[in-house]
């Protein structure tokens, strides 16, 4: 079910990438349903919060009504970032499943290791490298485009 979920979260970064948004997706499972999705939206909206993860959640506590997502599983295609990370943590968000990994911006087992730091009050199950190489190729491919566009 992990590559399933993947790949909708995968179509999630591709709605950002033709927006011209950095191509990370995520989404939300619940009792093996999609509640949320979300993608970056951060030029659009002009607002550094509007991440994927940080969307998805927004969506998951309206429609679950409630800011604890206990019993969630987040899919995302890139590592999140320290803000997301914290985010997860704070949502109480149970499994966090991840595309590729982020060796520059990392924390959640990069550079840092915000969800499964045990001096927190919430730590969450980690699975690393699902589809891999085609949440990679997505954002590989963004900006291999937004360089060649600035030449």
């Amino acid at each position: 079910m992990d590559e399933y979920y993947m790949k909708k979260a995968i179509e999630e970064a591709k709605k950002a990438y033709i927006k011209e948004e950095v191509p990370i997706g995520a989404i939300i499972v619940k009792d093996n349903q999609i509640i949320s999705t979300g993608y970056n939206l951060r030029e659009t909206s002009k607002d550094a919060t509007t991440h994927a993860e940080i969307m998805a959640i927004k969506e998951a506590c309206k429609i679950l009504g409630g800011w604890r997502l206990s019993g969630c599983t987040m899919y995302v295609t890139i590592e999140p970032c320290p803000m997301c990370a914290g985010a997860i943590v704070n949502a109480r968000i149970d499994r966090l499943v991840i595309g590729a990994m982020d060796l520059k911006a990392g924390a959640c087992g990069s550079i840092y290791n915000i969800v499964e730091d045990y001096r927190l009050n919430h730590r969450v199950e980690v699975k690393t490298g699902v589809l891999k190489e085609e949440c990679s190729r997505v954002i590989k491919q963004f900006f291999s485009d937004l360089r060649n566009k600035k030449k």
